[in-house]
């Protein structure tokens, strides 16, 4: 009996085996619900590398809206900043940007008192009051007012603008900071242009002998100084197609002393003179009327001039110097610039500079105008 049930459930098993499987049809298959797996994305990069003057990698995590310039020498770099048309909105505070009595960013920016104007003696806790994204100042200010300021975890970019080679380098840097790298690269190109159409032309041209100097009438005493080869007074001088009488008195670091005896022994062929706190025409007719000052070939031949400028002096290391590069190549070489229209170049550098109209110049710009002009 046992026998036979085994048999029998063999049978069963091989009917089962040999009888046809039910299969899902395509109609079936097709509307079976499938679950999407969506890709794995890399987050979005926002965070920018900034190298600095000092060659410093600063890292900002995202574009800075709130920028704050300090330090000594400010209106220099800050008017370089608001070549770019965003700077006006993102900076926040700045030290004082006037020379003497006059302040270009007061005349250009609509918003300006509602910005922080720092004291010269501002400390890290009060721009860090900012809440600022970024803090911009010149290099040599690094440790004496940066580095209290990176202590608190606020980033800092140090730049200097005070050589032509430096100016290319720090538009390119305030470039990232703004976000408008294309503009970096249009005002590069305008400096590029000019620098250009100055150095062809006075390329194969004799050197005459130039002195620039400094005058200074603080505490009553009146004193004329040299800059240093590595200024930018330097490299107009030279790229305008003049030798510096003043090499051979290795100039130090900054504005070095030089006696009127010094001045009459370089026998310059021609003098200009540069005073940024006393009207410069007012210290020409002071010059003139010297009689330590007559005896000198240069003024004899009328070959002294006052440095000229509108809200600040062309010779610095402002956005201006290019004007001073080509109105000083002008004065140097005036054979080989009949056709200078100082007054044509100064209304296309405020409006492809600045955006300022033809109206917006003549009105507060030109009346600035001081020095040898014309």
């Amino acid at each position: 009996m046992k026998r036979i049930t085994v048999i029998g459930l063999l049978v069963l098993l091989l009917l089962a085996a040999c009888s046809p499987q039910k299969t899902e049809s395509p109609a079936t298959a097709a509307t079976t619900p499938t679950v999407a797996v969506p890709p794995t994305e890399e987050p979005a990069e926002t965070s920018i590398t900034i190298v600095d003057a000092l060659g410093r990698e600063v890292v900002l995590p995202v574009a800075a809206e709130r920028v704050v310039f300090t330090g000594k020498a400010l209106f220099m770099i800050v008017d370089a900043a608001y070549t770019f048309p965003s700077a006006a909105e993102k900076i926040v505070g700045m030290g004082n940007t006037s020379q003497s009595s006059s302040n270009f960013i007061q005349l250009i920016d609509p918003a300006y008192d509602q910005k922080a104007v720092l004291g010269k003696d501002a400390g890290a806790e009060q721009i860090a009051a900012l809440n600022p994204d970024l803090v911009i100042m010149k290099s040599y200010l690094a440790k004496s007012t940066g580095a209290p300021i990176e202590a608190l975890d606020i980033p800092v970019v140090y730049i200097d603008f005070e050589t032509p080679e430096q100016y290319m380098r720090d538009l390119a840097i305030l470039g990232q900071v703004f976000g408008d790298e294309a503009r970096a690269a249009e005002v590069a190109a305008f400096y590029q242009s000019k620098m250009d159409a100055v150095t062809a032309v006075v390329a194969d041209a004799p050197q005459p002998r130039v002195l620039l100097l400094n005058y200074n009438d603080s505490d009553g005493v009146v004193t004329f100084r040299v800059p240093p080869m590595s200024w930018l007074q330097t490299s107009i001088v030279q790229m305008a197609g003049g030798e510096p009488a003043w090499a051979d008195a290795n100039p130090g670091d900054g504005w070095t002393e030089v006696t009127l005896e010094q001045i009459a022994a370089w026998d310059a062929d021609k003098i200009f003179v540069v005073s940024y706190f006393v009207n410069p025409n007012e210290v020409l007719e002071k010059i003139k009327v010297d009689p330590n000052w007559q005896a000198m070939r240069a003024v004899q031949e009328d070959n002294l001039y006052a440095f000229p400028g509108d809200v600040y002096l062309w010779d610095q290391p402002d956005p201006r110097w290019i004007l001073g590069l080509t109105w000083l190549a002008g004065k140097i070489h005036p054979d080989l610039f009949p056709d200078l229209d100082i007054v044509a170049e100064i209304k296309t550098f405020y409006q492809d500079l600045y955006g300022l109209d033809a109206a917006f110049v003549e009105q507060n710009i030109l009346p600035t105008l001081k020095g040898d002009v014309l």
